[in-house]
């Protein structure tokens, strides 16, 4: 009787696999450990970090847009966790798993990091904008319009987010930090 390959504890593991999710995890608890440096926190949810995207998007451009959307999601997640603002499950899919997992996008432009942060942020930027104009603007600016509500308060953030992570990336790239042990 031969033993399925799945089933066949003699083989030898998959380095490549292993060191991608060892990469993941690295770079995961690195940008979960920046989101802890606070410059400046808004009062319904999101702030200005120390570039606690960075590795996220780092991630992306080293690997790609695959692993980089997979360990945007965990980001989400363990940012949902940490400080979850979760009232829908629309709104909850929208602002963390979504949202973050936008960041991965940044992997599609690898030749173009600078394009990939402003690619990926701004997907993150229209997952928060969807639920700030659908579920917050209700509550918190019920007398504003709910579109340009959304938009100037994740811009208030997301745009000083965007602007530190440009600049970290452009001297990663310039370093060839990004290239480096792959």
């Amino acid at each position: 009787m031969e033993i399925p390959d799945n089933l066949n504890h003699n083989h030898k593991p998959n380095t490549r696999t292993t060191l991608i999710l060892a990469e993941i995890s690295v770079f995961v608890a690195l940008a979960t450990a920046l989101s802890f440096i606070i410059v400046y926190t808004l009062p319904q949810g999101g702030a200005i970090t120390s570039g606690s995207m960075v590795p996220i998007l780092w991630l992306a451009l080293r690997r790609g847009w695959k692993i980089g959307v997979v360990a945007g999601v965990l980001y989400g997640i363990i940012q949902l966790i940490i400080l979850p603002y979760a009232y829908n499950p629309w709104q909850t899919l929208l602002d963390y798993p979504f949202a973050f997992g936008c960041l991965g996008l940044a992997g599609f432009f690898k030749r173009w990091p600078v394009v990939g942060v402003v690619v990926a942020i701004t997907g993150r930027f229209i997952m928060h904008f969807i639920s700030g104009a659908w579920y917050f603007a209700a509550i918190y600016a019920p007398t504003l319009n709910p579109y340009v509500y959304s938009a100037v308060y994740n811009a208030s953030y997301l745009l000083p987010e965007m602007a530190i992570s440009i600049f970290i990336i452009y001297l990663l790239n310039k370093s060839h930090a990004l290239s480096i042990y792959l």
